[in-house]
């Protein structure tokens, strides 16, 4: 990474050790109850991993870092809502946790699928600041045109996010030791059990197609692969399958301390929502240390990301400033895609980029949709997290 970002080889012997150091270039936290955890039991690739949690989930509010609340003593002393909010904040939660949508008599009369959330916040009488944070802290959406959509979507985006909390109490988020290349190093292990290969830093010279310009292979160097169908990121494929669709910067700091107003936590999830510093999209600032073993002793890994809407690396001056000072910073500015192909027609079968998002969940939606649209049949992710065996335990 020093070498990409500073072009040279010279290391600051001040960090520590250069062999403590695992820097994901784009760090994704994983839900805890989410799609993904029920993903990884699923193929038991769990075995492989080590997961552990993140020690909170913080927002920015009024010019200061406040901790979600993750207890209902912590919520009853939390400065983010008024003492009169607090009880209509109260109202609601219990209103979302008793939510069943096979069962009427706990919709209160609400049809969430038609009611939108902001209707539902309304019902409520819940404050701007409190539906900020519902929206963007608890249900996670990305900015605020999930206003106008159904309500269902943000109440599931709620339960899952108090499940979550509840399964470890300090935050909803796990994370892997020494960082997310134990994904990829836990379904290479996976693959090699059934026979399969898998490749690092092995570029895709060509698409092998067919007179029908289908797709039936991969050619790299003078190596050749044959497969079914081709399932890639879009940076695997040219120009004419995939479409720019935005931008994402990524600032990744080091530092010799914790994030202000957090505890000295050694992880932490924090979200700049858009409406406290005038953007349309949200900021989010991953920050990890030691303790999940990406780092030397006494140096914190902070990565803050959003949506390029202006003027590139300013946009994230919110983050950095929480953040100060600064040991070292490495900018990054990457272009998104999405595809633009008939996979029916063609084998291929394309993710879109990462977004600005500091979680997993977005990307696991496109997953599934891809899986599903290969296999004809939607992923069962019918799996109870907390009935797994010792073998499988995280």
């Amino acid at each position: 990474m020093w070498q990409k970002h500073k072009g040279s080889e010279e290391y600051p012997k001040e960090l520590g050790s250069d062999r403590d150091f695992y820097i994901d270039q784009v760090p994704k936290f994983i839900m805890a109850c989410g799609d993904l955890v029920k993903i990884l039991l699923t193929t038991k690739v769990t075995r492989y991993l080590d997961l552990w949690k993140l020690d909170g989930s913080y927002v920015f509010q009024k010019g200061k870092i406040h901790k979600v609340p993750s207890s209902p003593n912590e919520a009853l002393s939390t400065p983010l809502v008024g003492f009169f909010e607090k009880g209509r904040l109260a109202n609601f939660v219990r209103y979302m946790i008793a939510y069943e949508e096979s069962d009427p008599n706990t919709h209160k009369g609400y049809n969430l699928k038609t009611m939108t959330t902001r209707e539902l916040y309304a019902k409520y009488n819940l404050s701007p600041s409190t539906c900020t944070f519902i929206g963007h802290c608890m249900a996670l959406h990305t900015d605020d045109t999930y206003l106008d959509k159904p309500a269902l979507q943000t109440v599931d985006a709620c339960k899952l996010s108090m499940y979550s909390v509840d399964r470890y109490g300090t935050s909803p988020f796990l994370y892997p030791h020494y960082g997310l290349s134990g994904l990829p190093e836990g379904f290479s292990r996976l693959a090699a059990i059934h026979n399969g290969v898998f490749m690092l830093d092995t570029n895709i010279d060509e698409l092998l197609t067919d007179e029908n310009g289908s797709v039936y292979g991969v050619r790299s160097g003078d190596g050749y692969a044959r497969a079914k169908c081709i399932v890639g990121d879009p940076s695997y494929f040219p120009p004419e399958k995939k479409k720019v669709v935005g931008k994402v910067i990524r600032t990744i700091c080091i530092l010799d301390h914790p994030l202000p107003n957090t505890g000295n936590a050694e992880s932490c999830q924090v979200i700049i929502p858009a409406s406290e510093v005038g953007r349309h999209n949200d900021i989010y600032v991953a920050v990890l240390s030691a303790g999940h073993h990406v780092a030397s002793q006494g140096r914190w890994i902070a990565i803050a990301s959003t949506e390029v809407e202006n003027d590139g690396f300013s946009e994230v001056q919110p983050a950095i400033q929480l953040m100060q000072p600064i040991m070292e910073r490495f900018d990054n500015i990457s272009e998104t895609y999405a595809p633009t192909n008939n996979p029916k027609a063609d084998n291929c079968f394309i993710s879109t980029s990462y977004d600005a998002t500091s979680h997993f969940e977005t990307a696991v939606k496109d997953i599934l949709q891809l899986y599903e649209s290969i296999s004809g049949k939607p992923f069962d992710l019918n799996i109870n997290a907390d009935s797994t065996t010792d073998e499988d335990e995280y």
